[in-house]
């Protein structure tokens, strides 16, 4: 109760305060910044800027998680916070899509959008390659604030990679790629107009560029774009760990188009450098910001300066990613990151967090109590792994190395009931207690190729008797208070527990990270059960801090 009061009191100050992160802030604090200005996986990325011209937006893929189409802000393109969502579940206002994703769907869902500033509202295009191409567009012109539920623009398998561009004269137009997985056929983009408002096709599509055969092979990623009468496309080519960024011209949007690689790893060790969004500045500066793939840590956000001196926009460098260098022309100088911690003191979930498919409410909830609760899921019938658990809270790995730790309370109420601190990807490791009889067993559990349906491991860590046991008749429960930890470094996370907070033992050796399906490996909770008649179980997380 005392935490609850001071809290209240202190909610003028935590609105205002601006997160700074242990573990990775790319400004230097001395006008320079160091690359990825987003240590974490905001995979596709794509920025516009508002009509104020010092505030920046950005968005990302989002796949099957939820919330979904996360909105970032900046005011120098380089200290990013989270302000908001775009999707609250995939895809509010239609019933059947709304329960196909309340399971976790891998992969599928939202792929790589584009987020504009038209006549007032931001519009966020994106392609879902099993449904088509949506568009989803803000209520009253705030980003941070309501979107609208999402518009099927386009209807039809193998369609992604969406970009509109709205011409001078009103007309509108749209490119895309295709996902070969679907449509078995890719490396092709495509242009084809939409109506004024940018809600439906009204032209059919053309191929503007043709990578088959060639080393532009994978285009994919266009970003659409007008600039001094040239229509522009920019996308990425040669696969996504080792390939360009190209940009390419035309003088009609239908081409045809001749193009240049403009970004490259070179000399440099910055695998893949491409597939994002180009931003020029009321400062009359020119910046793109791009995704690195980085395996088990995803797809982290770089920001390089773009020279058009040429008339082509040459990124980085002389045309190769920079590390370090001087930061946009901006007014504002404030230091700040997407959060990572959690006191869980807030009534609403932080915005770092994401669910592994669309929200319900028996999924878990903030407390008045200072806590957040995750229910247990019930498990299949013959179920092999977690993988098809949807109610994981989790996070994006905001660093190459880092600490997280937890103090949380395990309740079961009945046996074989568990939960506790997980690293999910294709493989997964997990830190757990597991109920047996009337103790806790803390559990290592590993499992590789989750995603194949292999079984998971359980290696026995410690038997540990309740911290505390109801004592009344009706469904009783027994508790168990311990701190979890695990720590991140060279791709690798090894997990550790105290009983007091203090004096921390190791459970098991470091193990390898594994990104999941299109999204890098995440951390956060996992509670689940075995037997579909009993009551849930939960895991009551007090606090959760990122360290270094």
């Amino acid at each position: 109760m005392r935490k609850l009061l001071f809290l209240l009191a202190c909610l003028p100050m935590l609105a205002q305060a601006q997160y700074k992160s242990q573990v990775w802030s790319p400004d230097n604090g001395d006008g320079t910044y160091t690359n990825p200005v987003i240590n974490a996986d905001y995979s596709d990325p794509d920025v516009c800027v508002g009509p104020s011209g010092e505030d920046y937006y950005m968005t990302a893929s989002s796949f099957q998680c939820t919330p979904g189409l996360p909105i970032l802000h900046s005011r120098d393109l380089v200290n990013w916070e989270i302000v908001g969502y775009a999707l609250r579940n995939l895809y509010e206002g239609d019933r059947q899509m709304l329960e196909h994703f309340a399971a976790p769907q891998h992969g599928a869902g939202v792929w790589a959008p584009s987020i504009r500033y038209h006549e007032g509202q931001y519009y966020i295009y994106w392609g879902d390659p099993d449904y088509g191409a949506y568009m989803v567009k803000t209520k009253n012109g705030d980003p941070a604030g309501e979107w609208e539920n999402p518009v099927c623009v386009i209807p039809g398998e193998g369609i992604i990679d969406t970009t509109p561009l709205w011409d001078d004269d009103g007309r509108c137009y749209l490119v895309n790629g295709w996902a070969n997985s679907r449509s078995k056929f890719a490396s092709v983009l495509c242009v084809r107009e939409l109506n004024k408002e940018g809600t439906k096709a009204i032209g059919e599509p053309v191929i503007v560029f043709d990578g088959n055969g060639t080393e532009n092979r994978t285009c994919e990623g266009p970003k659409f774009y007008k600039r001094d009468g040239w229509y522009w496309i920019m996308c990425p080519a040669g696969g996504v760990p080792t390939g360009f960024q190209l940009a390419m011209r035309s003088k009609s949007p239908y081409g045809p188009y001749e193009h240049k690689i403009v970004l490259a790893q070179g000399k440099t060790n910055i695998n893949g450098p491409h597939q994002g969004g180009w931003v020029h500045t009321k400062y009359g500066e020119d910046w793109f910001l791009h995704f690195q793939d980085k395996e088990a840590y995803g797809r982290v956000v770089h920001l390089n300066p773009v020279d058009w001196s040429t008339g082509w926009p040459v990124m980085g460098k002389k045309g190769e990613p920079v590390t370090t260098y001087q930061k946009p022309k901006a007014s504002a100088t404030a230091v700040v990151n997407p959060v990572e911690s959690d006191e869980f003191d807030a009534p609403v979930l932080g915005k770092q967090w994401q669910w592994h498919a669309n929200y319900h409410q028996f999924f878990g909830m903030p407390t008045a109590f200072g806590t957040m609760r995750v229910y247990t899921h019930k498990l299949s019938e013959g179920w092999k792994n977690f993988w098809e658990v949807p109610n994981m809270l989790l996070q994006k790995t905001p660093a190459d190395a880092f600490t997280v730790t937890t103090k949380l309370r395990f309740t079961s109420k009945a046996e074989g009931q568990m939960g506790g601190l997980i690293m999910m990807g294709l493989n997964y490791q997990a830190l757990l207690l597991k109920r047996v009889g009337r103790e806790f067993q803390l559990l290592l559990v590993t499992c590789n190729q989750a995603d194949k349906g292999k079984p998971q491991q359980e290696e026995l860590i410690a038997t540990l008797k309740p911290t505390a046991e109801d004592k009344i008749d009706y469904k009783p429960g027994i508790h168990e208070d311990i701190f979890l930890r695990l720590t991140v470094q060279d791709s690798k996370v090894r997990f550790a527990y105290s009983q007091n907070g203090k004096k921390y033992q190791d459970a098991g050796d470091w193990l390898p990270m594994k990104e999941g399906k299109w999204i890098g490996a995440k951390f956060g909770y996992v509670a689940a059960d075995t037997n579909p008649k009993t009551d849930k179980g939960w895991v009551e997380a007090d606090w959760i801090r990122v360290t270094k």
